[in-house]
């Protein structure tokens, strides 16, 4: 009899220890990291489950989605939408769109304040940047501000510290400083033919901007956003569209659209260490982990690669013309 008991009270044990697991686990569940795919010509966003490697859920979003941030610190995913002109806001823990943004002519690139609270988009047609709160949703919500720029900006990205975005101004082969408190460009600085995409490399205190027509990358010294300034122009393939940094910024991958390839960039000395090959159209990249996804316009999927070495693991199967244009990585924050 006392055997029984002690093998009772033993089960009973387990099943209090299983009890106060479940909400941690829950939560553990909630957080795993997201990717967020936009999808062209189907109109629709596929969410990519990082943990499981699989589509999860498909949510249709405006027109011709092209542009994407996930803003962990809101909560929310951002989709930009030009030909309906609009943004789409996703709520990352309901995987739902909960709102829409009228977004000028035609938004383009967009990436979102490091604090989560706003969110910046280039408006392309009407050379101007958007800026919002991130904690309104409703169509009627006016921009906090309407930013004068150069002509067709494209790719946005906002400095962590500095109170500044960065923005393409493709047609004018620049890149423009945004100051948020001037809300006006407080310099420029020149660049290669037809820049894109940016992305900022904060610990090295760089901008790198890629070139869709000079088929390179600019690298530019921003610590003083008064005066940017190129320090070194990196060779890749044809039309580099995409950027990620990789393995804690050790790597810097590039897709290159004209070629179906992706070039792998030494961080710190700026050299070309591989190209990879075997992709279709590839436009957004990003990096989780020890691995980076990169998105196949023509191909409609997404390759996982390793980091380290770019050796592919596996493909997974998204939507119709995957572009993923932005930081499309994220989860939301834990309650």
């Amino acid at each position: 009899m006392l055997h029984q008991r002690q093998q009772v009270a033993a089960a009973l044990r387990r099943v209090a220890c299983l009890a106060a697991l479940l909400p941690a686990l829950a939560a553990g569940a909630l957080a795993a990291p997201f990717a967020w795919i936009t999808n062209q010509g189907s109109h629709d966003v596929s969410v990519i489950d990082l943990a499981s490697q699989q589509v999860v859920r498909t949510v249709a979003v405006g027109r011709s989605p092209a542009g994407v941030v996930a803003a962990s610190r809101a909560g929310k995913v951002f989709v930009s939408n030009p030909d309906s002109r609009d943004i789409s806001v996703i709520d990352m823990r309901e995987q739902r769109v909960v709102g829409t943004l009228a977004a000028g002519d035609g938004p383009v690139g967009i990436d979102a304040s490091a604090d989560g609270s706003r969110v910046f988009a280039a408006d392309w047609f009407a050379n101007r940047l958007l800026v919002f709160d991130t904690a309104g949703s409703g169509p009627q919500q006016a921009p906090l501000a309407r930013i004068e720029v150069g002509r067709a900006p494209a790719g946005v990205a906002a400095h962590a510290g500095n109170q500044v975005v960065f923005v393409a101004e493709r047609d004018d082969d620049s890149v423009a400083v945004v100051g948020l408190r001037e809300r006006r460009v407080l310099s420029r600085v020149k660049v290669g033919s037809h820049p894109f995409a940016l992305l900022v490399d904060a610990p090295r205190e760089r901008l790198y901007a890629l070139n869709v027509q000079s088929d390179d990358v600019s690298v530019i010294d921003v610590r003083d956003p008064a005066a940017p300034h190129v320090i070194a122009t990196v060779k890749v393939g044809k039309a580099p569209y995409g950027a990620a940094l990789a393995l804690g910024g050790a790597l810097l991958y590039v897709t290159n659209q004209h070629d179906d390839s992706v070039s792998v960039v030494d961080a710190n000395s700026l050299a070309v260490l591989r190209t990879l090959t075997g992709f279709g159209y590839p436009e957004g990249v990003a990096a989780h982990g020890d691995q980076v996804y990169v998105v196949n316009w023509m191909d409609d999927d997404v390759s996982v690669l390793d980091a380290a070495s770019g050796q592919p693991l596996r493909r997974i199967a998204t939507g119709k013309n995957s572009r993923g244009f932005g930081a499309f990585i994220g989860a939301p924050a834990p309650p």
